[in-house]
């Protein structure tokens, strides 16, 4: 079976252990729901956020999705002057018989800004 790379990104509004939760298991189940993914279909998840993101861990999110036995890592991501805010990535590599061109990258809420390039972006207004 072909092993894919699929992204992902959210914006938190503030830096609280429940939205960092709640946007991150968002997110990775947004990225199943239109790639037709299952938790066994995942190799690994590597997640960054910005350094202002300090509540909690984003890969403690996938975790309570049931992907106790997928590697996951968190790192920071890089601080560029004038990059935007309270930002988790998500990239993943999973084995799917879609093919790389029908895979969905999912960019939520004001992280759609960040991949405007992309066709298949779905923004989420946030509460």
């Amino acid at each position: 079976m072909p092993v894919r790379a699929v992204r992902g990104a959210t914006q938190l509004v503030t830096d609280t252990r429940d939205q960092m939760l709640d946007r991150v298991a968002e997110m990775v189940t947004e990225v199943m729901t239109v790639n037709r993914l299952e938790v066994d279909d995942f190799i690994s998840v590597v997640f960054t956020a910005t350094s202002d993101l300090v509540a909690e861990f984003p890969a403690y999110a996938a975790r309570q999705l049931g992907f106790g036995e997928v590697p996951l890592l968190c790192a920071r991501e890089l601080e560029i002057e004038g990059s935007m805010p309270r930002v988790v990535r998500m990239l993943a590599h999973v084995e799917t018989d879609l093919p790389r061109a029908d895979i969905t990258h999912v960019y939520l809420h004001g992280a759609a800004a960040l991949r405007t390039d992309l066709t298949r972006v779905r923004s989420v207004p946030d509460e």
